[in-house]
């Protein structure tokens, strides 16, 4: 039995990890003379390392802890660990719905990139990614989806049912490793 947890959980978590991989790294972060910005190239592998901790902590409290959908949704336990890593002023992630219907208003896409980064994901695109100045330090946006990995998802969210692309995504804000 838990073996068999385990090789699920293997299993989730490499598709998740093949997910956030083909979402990062394909646009080379490059400075105005042509050459690669190895600073931005630092700060993508960390949210490479950061997309695949967030979405196996999603997927890690779906499969063990929501039974029924009055159980603590695991988007909220999530949520509650990115709103510690901002306060903490660690990055900013957000939790985005690409959905017809979103049950929380926060989780709308908010400026140009992410409802660009929404746009891309839910045509089965890879979106762009972005570095942005914010009061004098330098920060990598970076939008990655979220599929349907388990019939968990359905119980709760009736509107994943057959949906093969992505459902949601999480939109990162996180300051460059100079």
């Amino acid at each position: 039995m838990i073996q068999s947890i385990k090789q699920n959980i293997f299993v989730l978590t490499l598709g998740l990890a093949a997910t956030a991989a083909g979402g990062i790294g394909l646009f080379a972060a490059e400075k105005a003379s042509g050459a690669k910005d190895a600073a931005v190239e630092r700060t993508r592998q960390e949210v490479k390392m950061l997309d695949d901790l967030y979405k196996t902590a999603l997927v890690l409290v779906n499969e063990h802890y929501v039974n029924n959908p009055s159980d603590f949704p695991a988007a909220t336990a999530t949520k509650a660990i990115f709103a510690a890593m901002k306060k903490n002023g660690w990055h900013e992630v957000r939790l985005l719905g690409l959905t017809d219907v979103i049950g929380d208003p926060d989780d709308e896409p908010r400026d140009a990139f992410e409802q660009a980064a929404a746009k891309k994901l839910i045509a089965g695109q890879a979106p762009d990614e972005e570095v942005v100045e914010k009061g004098g330090k330098r920060y990598l946006r970076v939008a990655t989806g979220i599929p349907v990995v388990a019939e968990k998802c359905i119980m709760c969210h009736e509107n994943f049912k057959g949906n093969k692309g992505n459902v949601g995504a999480l939109s990162y804000t996180v300051p460059v490793i100079e």
